[in-house]
């Protein structure tokens, strides 16, 4: 049941976490170590070979310290290894044996939960998809932090000399 006094952060985050908490339980009830949060790093590394941190962090569109610390714990679970890059401060991401095994499990397991998005979109008014891309590309025109300061300074008392 949904509480209509929730605010709009709350709502992201109890949507990401039905979302990411079944994606999460789909990988455990197949027999996979492997957490959702793994997909844009393992993504870019198919594509792009053996990607730098920052090349992931710019193509998957998230941060270089998110990219770093996933790219930490998958090399952890041993599906990814690392190597040195051109300079001292680049690191390249590279599939592991186990990596490399596990990707037709993971592009099967990727095609159904793209399949059950598109479902979730038919029974909405909207398609979920859409307006989250609407979303990011109204605050990357203007971002969040900007709206609330002008927010917060429309409603401040005006003060009289």
């Amino acid at each position: 049941m949904t509480d209509n006094r929730a605010t709009l952060g709350t709502q992201l985050r109890h949507l990401l976490e039905l979302l990411d908490g079944a994606v999460e339980q789909a990988y455990e009830d197949a027999g996979l170590d492997y957490r959702p949060r793994y997909t844009p790093v393992m993504r870019a590394v198919i594509e792009l070979g053996a990607p730098s941190i920052r090349t992931i962090a710019q193509r998957a569109g998230i941060t270089h310290s998110a990219v770093s610390q996933t790219v930490a714990q998958m090399a952890e679970c041993g599906l990814v290894k690392l190597a040195p890059g051109s300079d001292a401060r680049e690191r390249i991401v590279m599939l592991s044996a186990a990596g490399k095994a596990l990707v037709p499990e993971l592009e099967r397991r990727w095609a159904a939960t793209n399949e059950a998005a598109r479902a979730l979109d038919a029974e909405l008014s909207q398609p979920l998809s859409a307006v989250v891309q609407e979303a990011i590309a109204a605050l990357e025109r203007r971002p969040f932090a900007e709206r609330i300061r002008h927010a917060a300074a429309a409603s401040r008392p005006s003060r009289k000399r």
